[in-house]
């Protein structure tokens, strides 16, 4: 986890985001690389040929919202220096303000893309999704508040998909530093393949210790917040969709309901 891509905006969860890239480049003395997200605009669909052409609003300065939004990244490392012993680095990375479908393709030259809860004072879920599909790293999603710690209780959702398979590998470096790590499975929302004492096993092979916990059939994304709470967990790392996105819009699903009510910085990976 040596370089952070942190897009940076206007949205009120930002100073949530500076913090929790913070905190996890800390853990490595890795680098935050913060970029300029820009805004969506309004879409105008033309036909013959049928094309989407994206039309900012007639006052659009991108060289002001650069601007703006590169000093608020300035400040927060001004305020976080690194020490001679070691801690975060933050560098700005010139150019045009980005949008989320270049989001996702930047995101493959770094170890990990960070965002803040989608909604309306935070993240788009465009954004998000981009990161999370087409980067092929993981998503550090950050809290509506500031976290005050970050990486120390860990809660794993466990159902045995390829997907939480994949983000437990990619999560690694941060378990094995982390001082508690506790799995989750739900009854009922389980993939086939192996257990949840498998995966305990497989981290402790890898030098994490690990506890594990089974509850009954109930709605896994209320589950699984519910229990981050009951052990003060300050991170949650989770396979991303490993239902289908249609149907997670349809019948909802863990991933949607951690998307919308997560208090805690959450790692995704898909």
């Amino acid at each position: 986890m040596k370089s952070i891509l942190l897009p940076v905006d206007q949205s009120e969860q930002m100073a949530s985001a500076l913090e929790t890239a913070w905190r996890l480049a800390s853990l490595f003395e890795g680098t935050v690389e913060g970029v300029a997200l820009r805004p969506a605009f309004a879409e105008i669909v033309a036909p013959d040929p049928i094309v989407a052409v994206t039309i900012p609003p007639a006052d659009w300065n991108e060289t002001e919202f650069c601007r703006t939004v590169r000093q608020a990244f300035d400040t927060f490392a001004a305020e976080h220096p690194a020490s001679q012993g070691g801690g975060a680095r933050f560098r700005w990375r010139g150019g045009s303000a980005i949008e989320d479908s270049t989001l996702g393709t930047l995101g493959r030259v770094y170890d990990a893309t960070l965002l803040s809860r989608p909604g309306s004072r935070g993240a788009r879920m465009t954004a998000l999704e981009a990161a999370l599909f087409d980067s092929g790293r993981p998503v550090l999603m950050a809290p509506p508040k500031p976290p005050k710690s970050f990486g120390e209780t860990v809660l794993i959702h466990w159902n045995a998909s390829t997907e939480t398979a994949r983000a437990i590998l990619l999560a690694m470096p941060i378990l094995r530093k982390a001082r508690r790590v506790s799995l989750i499975a739900i009854e009922g929302h389980l993939s086939p393949g192996p257990n949840i004492k498998d995966a305990v096993g497989h981290l402790q092979a890898n030098g994490v210790t690990a506890t594990e916990k089974t509850v009954s059939k109930q709605p896994p994304g209320e589950a699984i917040l519910a229990e981050a709470a009951a052990i003060g967990a300050d991170l949650l790392i989770k396979g991303a969709y490993t239902q289908s996105r249609l149907r997670q819009m349809i019948f909802g699903g863990a991933t949607s309901h951690i998307l919308g009510a997560a208090e805690i910085p959450v790692f995704f990976s898909h």
